[in-house]
């Protein structure tokens, strides 16, 4: 399938419907859960607090609910972030999207940035084995070298994704060029590209590059967009 032929109903089940806004409200997290139920969306993506009311609201659904862990900055400790996944896991979330130690990474701290990622992983294999692990590097704060390191964490740890970004880095969201670079280092894990993706043109650019899912909050605009082409 080119990126060019994907239906409505395709492209939104690439996508995770995300608010990661501190500020976020009840009635904020409420509209993102209707508008996953309404398009069909991957997932809806939320801070660890509201993965409870949204499990309550798309819970039975093929919408899944996704949460984060050590975000935005990655800088707790391993303990830290897999009491946070398991339970996130607990109160039913399916995906969870942590942040690997950046710092680390860029020492080139290999066996740190694996037990940070494997800690998580381990706690959510555990608590549910379907459950999938997206681990976040920040592909705009990193070298070309750091970024292969990353890519070779990720699968040493066996998580299930790849990401490019919190989208809350000053550096930068995803561009088509990381998530290309990571696909040819990473493969066959997959890749979630996130981070500034606002319109088709985009999001249409990192699936071409090879993004296997998007992470944005402009996911009901970049459907709307596809039904006028």
């Amino acid at each position: 399938m080119t990126t060019t032929h994907y239906t409505r109903a395709e492209l939104a089940r690439l996508i995770d419907h995300t608010i990661l806004r501190p500020e976020a409200r009840a009635s904020d997290v409420a509209r993102l859960c209707d508008e996953g139920l309404e398009h069909g969306f991957c997932s809806v993506c939320v801070n660890p607090w509201w993965v409870p009311e949204c499990v309550r609201r798309v819970g039975g659904s093929p919408v899944r609910v996704c949460t984060v862990a050590g975000f935005p900055l990655g800088a707790t400790t391993p303990e830290q972030k897999a009491c946070e996944a398991r339970l996130a896991v607990a109160a039913g979330a399916t995906e969870i999207d942590m942040v690997a130690n950046i710092g680390a990474l860029r020492d080139g701290q290999r066996d740190v940035v694996v037990r940070d990622i494997a800690a998580v992983v381990d706690a959510v294999r555990s608590a549910n084995p379907d459950a999938l692990v997206k681990v976040i590097v920040e592909t705009r704060a990193l070298t070309e070298p750091e970024i292969i390191l990353a890519c070779r964490c990720v699968a040493e740890a066996q998580a299930d994704f790849i990401k490019t970004s919190t989208g809350f880095h000053p550096a930068g969201g995803a561009t088509a060029e990381h998530v290309a670079f990571l696909k040819r280092h990473i493969a066959p894990i997959r890749v979630k590209a996130s981070g500034g993706i606002r319109d088709l043109s985009s999001a249409l650019a990192m699936l071409e590059a090879g993004a296997d899912r998007l992470g944005t909050s402009s996911g009901v605009a970049i459907l709307a967009e596809l039904e006028k082409r």
